[in-house]
């Protein structure tokens, strides 16, 4: 009874000190998680957590950590990354409204100046032309940072995407004749429906129109695919591959382009992701292409 007994207490020693090794070794593993955590708050890297332990329990707190450290990551990104879009969004607001302000000012000095009613009619019509400037670009902020809020769901509705262009066009039938432009049309019989807000649709629809009115060597092809891709090509000798891959910048304008705020095609973009769409532009051959395709509710962007 009494040998039972030593053996029971040993087994239980045992226990004991396995249980203690096994706590250690957690405490340890809580202990590179918490400071491989507090170490990757303070410091640029993207060294994620590992510990040494193999213990299930705890790999899988660590990589639950990792999760949310590469989520945190991409936020700080994002928030760096909009500082320095708002500070260089400031410097050109900044300059944009300057250069015409600056041009205003000068032209009423040289009116208050002059005698001859020949100039001052000719500073006149400068100075008109740089408000209407001033008036366009102020009306192209209010609206980008107006479409740059999130457009509800509640404003969609099944749209149709062959009468949404033939309405633009139609819209802009004189524009396109005053370029000598004669659009060519190329769209499937099979109605291609998304649910979209229409007014944002127009929109940039209507943008990446007025773009083709500016940089177009005096074509236009309009194709809607039966997939739902729709896309805008015109000659545009005028710019370059750099150039293009610009043109989705915010406050970016060819200098080609007369009376351009660079708000267009920015405003084009940020519509288009908001209704879950993809939007890019390709130059090849002095062909400039602009497409864009909606995704259905069910489908993933790639």
């Amino acid at each position: 009874m009494e040998i039972w007994l030593w053996v029971l207490i040993g087994i239980l020693i045992c226990i004991t000190l396995l249980l203690e090794i096994k706590i250690l070794l957690l405490q340890k593993a809580a202990d590179e998680i918490r400071e491989g955590f507090a170490g990757r708050l303070i410091t640029e890297t993207n060294t994620l957590i590992d510990i040494s332990s193999r213990d299930r329990h705890m790999r899988r707190l660590a990589a639950g950590v990792n999760v949310q450290l590469r989520r945190l990551r991409s936020e700080r990104l994002r928030y760096q990354q909009g500082n320095m879009e708002i500070a260089e969004t400031i410097t050109n607001i900044s300059h944009d409204l300057r250069t015409p302000l600056t041009a205003i000012y000068g032209y009423l000095d040289l009116m208050k100046k002059t005698k001859n009613p020949e100039d001052a009619a000719r500073y006149l019509r400068i100075i008109e032309n740089r408000m209407d400037a001033l008036k366009q670009l102020t009306e192209e902020l209010f609206r980008y940072f107006a479409v740059s809020s999130s457009i509800s769901e509640t404003t969609y509705e099944t749209v149709i995407l062959n009468s949404a262009l033939e309405e633009i066009l139609s819209a802009y039938y004189a524009s396109l004749k005053d370029s000598q432009i004669t659009p060519k049309v190329s769209l499937p019989e099979e109605k291609i429906t998304r649910l979209l807000n229409k007014n944002a649709l127009s929109r940039i629809f209507a943008n990446i129109i007025s773009n083709a009115l500016k940089y177009s060597d005096g074509d236009l092809e309009i194709t809607l695919s039966e997939n739902g891709e729709i896309s805008f090509s015109n000659h545009a000798s005028k710019l370059n591959e750099l150039q293009v891959m610009r043109l989705f910048d915010r406050f970016y304008t060819v200098e080609t382009g007369s009376k351009s705020t660079g708000l267009g095609l920015s405003i084009a973009k940020e519509l288009t992701e908001q209704m879950n769409g993809i939007i890019r532009a390709e130059y090849h051959n002095q062909v400039l292409c602009i497409s864009l395709y909606f995704l259905h509710s069910n489908q993933e962007k790639q």
